[in-house]
């Protein structure tokens, strides 16, 4: 059997974090086993992880010149590393490929979080050792869990992730081969040979993208969002959609494109749709210097981590698409739900997060080897490092106590805080505008070139979503949702969750027919 990455990928540690990794110079059963227990478990919903047998390690680093496994040892260890994972229950064993490189053999164990957690292994490997111990990982090293991690683990036995569950409703034959050898062949996988010539239900066993049960064959759920050409048959509203406004909230002006189809071609096909449409350099000349300023109005690095990290963490078993809204002064990218409990409000108002429980463990580990995310709790860094360096406000991220929803704003480099009426000079995506130094006379949360004060969307700065919707609900108690949505800069999701909270506390509701009826105020 074949592992879905390589050896170059894994001794990198570019894809493939280095806590997940563990390098042993020989194969040492009870330690390697304790080892292969704790990536089963996958407390954390990592994926799991990997060993690497040849490569000494020292400080969680593969130590150079890497030795490799002799000849005449591989067959041996091999049948030791079967015979070994015997002792985990339940049942539970590795996917093993011995792999060539620098003229070495290497063995290299894959181990996905399992099925059924939690697993145990023997504490020791003595003829008359009985206990066992539920083994997880933490950080970097295979430890005995603490009374509370073995309750979360027991907690989590029924949970498996979403995204690793198999699908019932789907069959295997929903699953495309050209998609998943474009895969394989861009990730350099050594399946990739296997599958132009070798048995397409093993090629999908091999990447776990199918059930273990070989009378039960059916894609998992993460195989269908990647390797579907209609992911949304089976996960609805499944897509991105990219919603400008021109002419600012409340204007006649939108522009609607939204993007199907596998969630990795869809994130590609959306960020490059972005960088066509949305992104603009903008060149400063001075008259006292040779040299210009030149900055775009968004960052592109941030815009491609805050979208990666919402079609990673999403929750695909909930009706919700990922919304990007394009406005004058800002870019916001929804997603539902929020992020797990163990992120605090706190923590997102000083950039510092950790989040230590994964809701997609599949779906991380496939965005990585594309390339298409960064690893674990690196996503927020990225973001600040390029707006700094692009010179431009730092955004905001944004949940609520139920952690339903999540938000990260953008917001526009200062420079371009009085270019609304310069667009003749922005005629194409991606030109390069040079205009005079100028002083900026607006802030972040402005709306830039906003109507005078006695405006409805003066009306409504700074008011809460429910004392805006009661201001727009008076001033016109027959207006439509939609028409509040627009208006107000939020989903139909977070909107129609605050009117059916004010009915419920009978605060305002709607009375009549949708075409003929008003709201009314209480």
């Amino acid at each position: 059997m074949a592992i879905p990455t390589n050896i170059k990928t894994l001794l990198s540690g570019n894809v493939v974090e280095w806590a997940r990794i563990e390098f042993k110079e020989t194969w040492d059963p009870e330690a390697s086993l304790k080892t292969v227990c704790a990536f089963a478990n996958d407390l954390d919903n990592w994926g799991g992880g990997y060993i690497v047998v040849g490569a000494e390690e020292e400080n969680g680093r593969p130590v150079y010149p890497l030795k490799g496994v002799p000849v005449e040892k591989i067959d041996a260890y091999q049948k030791n590393i079967l015979e070994k994972s015997k002792f985990i229950r339940p049942a539970y064993s590795p996917i093993v490929e011995v792999v060539d490189y620098e003229d070495k053999k290497f063995i290299v164990l894959w181990c996905p979080g399992g099925d059924n957690r939690p697993y145990s292994s023997p504490k020791t490997m003595a003829k008359d050792s009985k206990e066992r111990i539920h083994f997880i990982r933490k950080g970097s090293s295979t430890v005995i869990p603490t009374e509370d991690e073995e309750k979360d683990l027991f907690a989590l036995a029924n949970r498996v992730p979403f995204d690793d569950r198999i699908n019932h409703q789907a069959d295997i034959s929903d699953l495309n081969i050209t998609l998943i050898q474009n895969y394989l062949k861009e990730v350099n996988s050594s399946l990739y040979e296997q599958s132009q010539t070798g048995n397409f239900v093993e090629v999908c066993r091999d990447m776990n993208i199918i059930s273990n049960l070989p009378e039960y064959i059916k894609p998992k759920n993460v195989g269908l969002m990647f390797f579907s050409m209609e992911p949304d048959k089976f996960f609805p509203y499944t897509q991105i959609d990219v919603v400008q406004f021109p002419d600012g909230l409340g204007g006649d002006s939108i522009i609607e494109k939204t993007f199907k189809g596998p969630i990795h071609q869809q994130l590609r096909d959306a960020l490059q749709y972005i960088r066509n449409t949305v992104i603009v350099e903008k060149v400063v000349k001075h008259p006292d210097r040779a040299e210009a300023d030149r900055f775009f109005n968004y960052p592109f690095a941030a815009i491609e981590e805050s979208l990666s990290n919402a079609v990673y963490h999403r929750a695909y078993d909930e009706r919700e698409p990922i919304e990007v809204r394009v406005e004058n002064d800002r870019i916001e990218i929804l997603s539902f739900p929020g992020p797990d409990r163990s992120v605090t409000m706190e923590e997102l108002k000083s950039y510092r997060v950790s989040n230590r429980r994964y809701r997609n463990r599949r779906i991380g580990d496939f965005l990585k080897e594309l390339h298409l995310t960064e690893g674990r709790n690196t996503g927020f860094k990225k973001i600040l490092d390029s707006l700094e360096a692009n010179g431009s406000p730092k955004p905001e991220f944004e949940t609520d106590e139920a952690h339903s929803y999540f938000i990260t704003r953008l917001f526009v480099h200062e420079g371009f805080w009085n270019t609304k009426h310069e667009d003749e000079n922005m005629s194409t995506p991606n030109s390069t505008l040079s205009t005079p130094n100028s002083t900026p006379n607006s802030t972040p949360n402005s709306t830039p070139n906003s109507t005078p004060s006695h405006t409805l969307l003066e009306d409504l700065r700074g008011l809460s979503l429910r004392e805006q919707i009661l201001v727009l609900i008076k001033k016109n108690p027959s207006i439509s949702k939609k028409k509040m949505t627009e208006i107000l800069g939020v989903s139909m999701y977070a909107l129609k969750k605050e009117l059916a909270a004010m009915s419920e506390e009978h605060v305002a509701e709607f009375v009549g027919f949708s075409r003929s009826g008003k709201w009314i105020v209480h």
